[in-house]
């Protein structure tokens, strides 16, 4: 007798870790997530949604067999991106596929990605995990998130209000983050032959322990900014480097000049740069290089938002401002 069972997919095993799941959240389950708005709180609401994954760190966690991180990069890739118009996040889904459901493996990922929510102010709502065999190799899996915030309109964020000499306050990134992996690996283990128990002095630690640092969520350090001073754009610098992102935050006929030495460089990028023979340009085209967002404000906001930003520790500094030369001047 042919069974799903056989064909690979185990249902039992799958409500057993759905039952799981909702010992951490009750309210998931149903075929669809709930989350009520509260119409009082905004006269004119506008949504804001964003979806992303993790992209190749997942095989940094994979070949570790470490799982209880990689959930956090996963909130953190979304929500991150939800602050950039002024929205804050109010709830998060997630999508696990497996070639074979793993209950020890997709906790470990569950847990890192209500600990994102946390971190990040917003409820995890709803999810799924998907076990397809034959699609994945043993050990293997791929995430996606999805987040959805709420912004009254008359606070959204408008690249027009950006105008010549505003300056570009800068976040500290946590490491890497989640983008640039497949180059990350390729240097370090394809053409350098190190193993992620290779201890560097620079980092003060191992490759496992700096590529699996997870992404700095930024939602309540940007939320509180955003209701005590007056921010025009945020840009997340995320996949495509400073040279890629920053533009999307400032309007068409200006630019912005960086202060390179306004900040510190974290060591796995100047480590990265060396060994890969990296031209300093292309390394500020794919890596964040020690800043994970902008903030772009007036010169008289600039301490305020400095003294409120240091309070979450995101170590802020004055980067650059904005100029009338179209594009991202690195100085």
């Amino acid at each position: 007798m042919v069974t799903y069972k056989k064909a690979g997919v185990d249902i039992d095993k799958a409500d057993r870790l759905v039952k799981w799941i909702k010992k951490i959240n009750p309210a998931i389950g149903g075929f669809s997530g709930l989350f009520p708005l509260d119409g009082k709180k905004y006269k004119n609401p506008v949504l804001a949604s964003s979806t992303d994954g993790v992209g190749t760190k997942l095989r940094i966690a994979q070949l570790m067999n470490k799982h209880d991180t990689i959930g956090i990069d996963l909130v953190a890739m979304c929500v991150n991106d939800v602050i950039t118009c002024g929205a804050k996040p109010l709830f998060f889904l997630d999508y696990i596929a497996t070639g074979k459901v793993d209950p020890n493996i997709i906790e470990q990922i569950v847990k890192g990605i209500s600990e994102g929510c946390v971190q990040a102010e917003t409820s995890l709502i709803g999810g799924e995990t998907a076990e397809m065999p034959n699609m994945y190799s043993d050990g293997h899996y791929d995430l996606a998130g999805y987040t959805t915030g709420v912004v009254e309109k008359s606070k959204l964020l408008n690249i027009n209000n950006v105008k010549l000499g505003h300056k570009i306050i800068g976040l500290a990134s946590s490491g890497i983050h989640s983008n640039g992996y497949s180059l990350v690996r390729k240097i370090f283990f394809e053409d350098n032959n190190y193993e992620l128990s290779s201890y560097f002095d620079e980092l003060g630690c191992n490759l496992e322990k700096e590529l699996l640092t997870p992404t700095k969520i930024y939602v309540k350090g940007i939320l509180e900014l955003l209701s005590k001073v007056k921010v025009h754009s945020i840009a997340h610098i995320t996949g495509g480097g400073f040279i890629e992102n920053i533009p999307r935050a400032i309007p068409q006929n200006l630019g912005v000049k960086i202060h390179k030495d306004s900040f510190e460089v974290l060591p796995i990028f100047a480590i990265l740069q060396k060994l890969g023979d990296i031209r300093e340009s292309e390394m500020f085209n794919i890596f964040n290089m020690g800043i994970g967002m902008i903030v772009i404000v007036e010169e008289k906001d600039v301490e305020k938002a400095i003294s409120i930003l240091n309070t979450f520790h995101y170590n802020p500094k004055v980067i650059g401002e904005v100029t009338n030369v179209e594009g991202v001047e690195i100085d």
